[in-house]
């Protein structure tokens, strides 16, 4: 791979190169320092971070001064004040305008096709949409028609999403659709760092080592943590666009911020894309508890939940790392447990996905983006105030996605009802009206 194909498009650390020195002493490339300062105020130009609490101070092993370094971003290589970012600002990379692209034989839904039109249209106008779809709706096959528009057009894409297990999902997928596009796969640990693809995909962290690279940026569960928590996230993506660009954003929980901005054209699908409603969540007390499995035991209801579903697989959620710990550990039955920091989370879920085990206990690292046929799904502690509105939609969501199995149980345990818990049944039930007035 030559400089440009490997710089355009990127900007990154010298220690990120692989390339010598002299090879960088060119017109065509560009640097600037990594962290700049405005009266005194440092910003970290690959984050965006201008927070001071987020930044620290260390005996540069570099140039043997005291720098100021991002905390930020760490977790991507240590950012110091005396350090350089290099970007291409040569020709960018031609890519091949190929017809035909997609290899998809499905059919879409109304609602499907008229959210396709509109990413289509959205592509060549380098416009702004949200594309709101219900959990199940098919919302991937919504962007096949405007992905294939966009390689017929040699645009370069870039699909993020906040959770690296959603990646791992997509990425499948998409290979199947387009199998002569050139797609690379990013994310924390992954084998594929082929950085001059025509469609990245990618968690939104690694949107942080691009620069003016993409026609086309597609944020799935924009919704997402740590995404829409995180300004020097939405700050790396706007970016990595291009200046005339598309901007798709994609989710089935919204918040009513992006909804409601200015200009911004909302497309929803309200149903399912096999035309069967949302699978509606029932409530179930099941007393005390944190108490009982402090006890060692746990709750009467969740073993009968457990008993009612012989043969099929089933999902439960738990509100913390601690209490899926717990509640593992009381299990007798065959499981998987899978949080964020689990090194075996990928084999685990495709254990499940595989019939291998029958019961997956999981926090909420798996509320949206996965799909299992025919999984049956409960909350323990639904109360708690991590199952947001927006979590509980999601979780739910998990439950009926087959045309083969378009039904299925959800169940939400708790030692009291939320208002959050109120919320998720009534957006559920508004979403189910609106699609049946199709």
């Amino acid at each position: 791979m030559n400089l440009h194909t490997f710089l355009s498009g990127r900007r990154l650390l010298r220690s990120e190169i692989p390339f010598l020195f002299e090879e960088l002493n060119q017109p065509f490339i560009q640097t600037e320092r990594a962290i700049s300062f405005n009266k005194g105020k440092p910003q970290c130009l690959r984050c965006g971070n201008q927070d001071r609490s987020l930044f620290g101070e260390h005996l540069c092993t570099k140039c043997q001064q005291m720098c100021v370094y991002c905390r930020h971003c760490i977790q991507l290589r240590k950012v110091s004040s005396c350090e350089k970012l290099y970007t291409w600002t040569g020709p960018e990379i031609v890519f091949p305008q190929r017809e035909n692209s997609l290899q998809w034989q499905g059919q879409l839904s109304t609602g499907q096709a008229k959210a396709s039109a509109a990413v289509v249209q959205a592509i060549e106008q380098n416009e702004e949409i949200l594309v709101w779809a219900v959990c199940g709706a098919g919302k991937t096959e919504v962007l096949f028609r405007g992905l294939e528009q966009a390689f017929s057009q040699g645009k370069r894409v870039l699909l993020s999403t906040p959770r690296t297990d959603v990646v791992q999902e997509l990425s499948p997928r998409l290979r199947r659709s387009f199998p002569h596009t050139h797609i690379s796969t990013l994310y924390g640990g992954s084998k594929d760092r082929e950085p001059g693809a025509q469609l990245v995909l990618s968690t939104t962290h690694q949107a942080m080592r691009f620069y003016r690279a993409f026609d086309v940026v597609i944020i799935d569960e924009v919704d997402a943590f740590p995404f829409s928590y995180d300004q020097s996230l939405q700050w790396a993506v706007s970016q990595a666009k291009k200046l005339e660009s598309a901007m798709i954003y994609l989710s089935a929980t919204p918040s009513r911020k992006l909804v409601t901005t200015p200009n911004l054209q909302v497309i929803k699908i309200p149903k399912r894309f096999h035309g069967h409603p949302l699978p509606q969540p029932r409530f179930e007390w099941c007393g005390n508890w944190p108490k009982q499995l402090s006890k060692n035991k746990l709750p009467p209801a969740l073993h009968h939940w457990i008993q009612a579903h012989p043969g099929k697989p089933l999902l439960l959620f738990v509100p913390s790392l601690s209490v899926l710990k717990t509640v593992s550990s009381l299990l007798t039955i065959p499981h998987h447990a899978v949080h964020s920091q689990e090194p075996n989370r990928h084999s685990y879920v495709e254990a499940f996905r595989n019939g291998k085990v029958s019961l997956l206990v999981t926090t909420t690292i798996l509320e949206r983006g996965v799909t299992f046929a025919n999984v049956q799904v409960a909350v323990l502690g639904a109360e708690n105030q991590i199952f947001t509105e927006a979590a509980l939609v999601q979780i739910a969501g998990r439950v009926g996605r087959s045309s083969l199995a378009p039904t299925g149980d959800v169940l939400f345990f708790h030692f009291g009802i939320t208002v959050e818990m109120k919320k998720a049944r009534s957006h559920i039930q508004l979403m189910n009206q609106e699609g049946e007035r199709l």
